[in-house]
């Protein structure tokens, strides 16, 4: 999937090294809300055997996730994943992130879109959900940008890094078919 100069596409095994490039240059920020995919990519040997685990779950249907890519660089910016998939409903949460430097530039708004998209017509989901910091500003107007609508704040809902309880914010889209 493109747009712009930049790619959409699922993360493949010969990937490790340069994710694991992406999440070093962004580990700080990432620790609290990207705790798994943090805590399963500490080396570059850890990212490979996460890779693993990854391609089984792409295989199985139950773990969807695109890396973005800057064609211009190449190098890896980011990452909008499909998780929680439930294919009953259908029904799955989508969750992002952006390399520090290309933050604030549109382009995860355009990424974000094009996989709601993919989610729709190739997967057929009807509801998609984000969760959020209730802090987190720029996430939740990305959320709003793209057509998601608040559906509640959930008290207690996750744990960070470091231990702490915070509350998340449930953004929702139904899409019509």
């Amino acid at each position: 999937m493109l747009f712009d100069h930049f790619q959409l596409r699922l993360l493949q095994p010969s990937d490790a090294d340069d994710f694991f490039g992406l999440i070093e240059l962004n580990r700080p920020r990432l620790e609290d809300f990207f705790a798994g995919t943090v805590a399963r990519t500490r080396s570059l040997q850890d990212t490979r055997d996460y890779f693993r685990e990854i391609e089984i779950k792409i295989e199985a249907r139950t773990y969807f996730p695109y890396i973005v890519i800057d064609l211009d660089q190449p190098r890896f910016i980011g990452l909008i994943d499909i998780k929680s998939i439930d294919w009953n409903i259908p029904k799955a949460e989508v969750g992002y992130f952006m390399d520090s430097h290309y933050e604030g530039k549109g382009i995860s708004g355009k990424a974000l879109s094009i996989v709601i998209q993919h989610a729709a017509k190739e997967m057929g989901m009807r509801k998609l959900l984000i969760r959020t910091h209730t802090e987190n500003q720029a996430s939740k107007a990305l959320a709003e940008k793209c057509g998601f609508q608040q559906e509640g704040i959930i008290r207690s809902d996750y744990k960070t890094s470091r231990g702490e309880l915070v509350d998340l914010v449930y953004y929702g889209l139904v899409i019509r078919q």
